[in-house]
């Protein structure tokens, strides 16, 4: 069994009247990346700094290492946390920004001017070392914070959007770079972020965050390919959601109906029998239109709208219920189907996914 590095025990906290998180439970193994992700306003921001010492939590247990570290202050915590604004000084240069940690701990002069060394290095800043905050680039002063943060070698290292200044272009390369500094260093990362595609090309794990509780945790193709829940299947990606009634469940496959027709569905995607309801959830990548019926598929609507989106046909289809549906295919305008004509909607049954309710889950 993996050694587990961090454990939140039924946190709860609330500011006022509010409840901000709402007994939550998290394990965090050794040299994992683990993203908090949710829209603002949902705890992962106080869920980070309960774990960092700046806030107590009214009820639960912070444990770190095996060690209850609930009442401790942040400086007798092994965590570092590195901040969108980057928090740099801008009074010292490169190399004191980095060496500021190891100073206020009492590091001898040589181990430090090593250290500082081996992270700027390690964050390919060697070169900027004596330049000041105000002389670099948002990215630059990002690698700068981050390898601050790494210099004191912290059990856990914490991460509060650090991208989420920074333009698309430059954010991209530096998710690549960061993942793979954390994967090289084998430390644990916390990233908090409110952008998808971050999380999903970052993390081990994802717990996707709720009005102050877990909706979901589970690995980034977890998330994405099963979604547990309605708010999962609309937050993360784009999705059609189709309320219907099992009619029948065999040989692998349940066959299901809507107002809008049938469809059908993996059974390895979700325990389905006869007779229930259930909520199909169908990626927006995955969905198909034909011109002509499918096997197992009656889901005709009318063609609305027809786009060409990066090396990739969108063309909308309107089902009786009034319902739009993006189907997507390979190609482009020129392989379009008429604006008014009949379409027919299908997917592989392997790649929809059942939905539940509210699961306010434990990880």
């Amino acid at each position: 069994m993996e050694e587990v590095i961090l454990s939140l025990k039924g946190i709860e906290k609330s500011f006022g009247e509010g409840d901000v998180l709402a007994c939550i439970d998290l394990d965090v193994r050794k040299g994992e990346f683990v993203t908090l992700l949710g829209s603002s306003g949902c705890g992962k921001t106080t869920t980070l700094r309960i774990i960092a010492g700046l806030e107590t939590p009214d009820a639960g247990r912070v444990v770190l290492n095996g060690q209850d570290v609930t009442d401790l202050s942040p400086e007798r915590r092994n965590v570092n946390t590195v901040f969108q604004n980057y928090a740099l000084f801008p009074h010292m240069n490169v190399e004191k920004n980095v060496a500021y940690g190891l100073r206020v701990r009492g590091v001898s002069k040589a181990e430090t001017r090593e250290r500082v060394a081996q992270m700027l290095r390690l964050v390919q800043m060697e070169n900027f070392a004596k330049r000041m905050p105000s002389q670099l680039s948002g990215g630059q002063r990002q690698r700068i914070a981050i390898a601050r943060a790494l210099c004191c070698n912290p059990a856990l290292l914490l991460l509060d959007e650090p991208l989420g200044a920074l333009d698309l272009q430059l954010r991209r390369q530096m998710q690549v770079e960061l993942k793979r500094l954390q994967e090289k260093l084998g430390i644990t990362f916390i990233y908090i972020t409110h952008d998808q595609e971050e999380a999903l090309g970052m993390s081990d794990r994802i717990a996707v965050m709720r009005d102050g509780r877990f909706e979901q945790i589970g690995t980034p193709q977890d998330i994405f390919e099963r979604p547990a829940t309605r708010y999962v299947a609309q937050f993360i990606g784009q999705s059609t959601l189709l309320d219907a009634q099992v009619e029948s469940a065999a040989d692998g496959v349940a066959t299901l109906s809507c107002p809008d027709g049938q469809m059908r569905v993996s059974l390895a995607r979700g325990a389905l029998r006869p007779g229930e309801e259930a909520t199909v959830c169908v990626r927006n990548e995955r969905m198909r239109a034909s011109a002509s019926p499918v096997e197992g598929f009656t889901l005709a609507g009318t063609v609305n709208l027809n786009r060409y989106a990066a090396g990739a046909l969108m063309t909308h289809v309107t089902l009786p219920s009034g319902l739009d549906v993006a189907a997507v295919a390979a190609g482009g305008l020129e392989d379009a189907p008429a604006v008014g004509s009949r379409a027919y909607l299908y997917w592989d049954p392997a790649q929809a996914s059942v939905v539940g309710g509210a699961s306010h889950v434990r990880g």
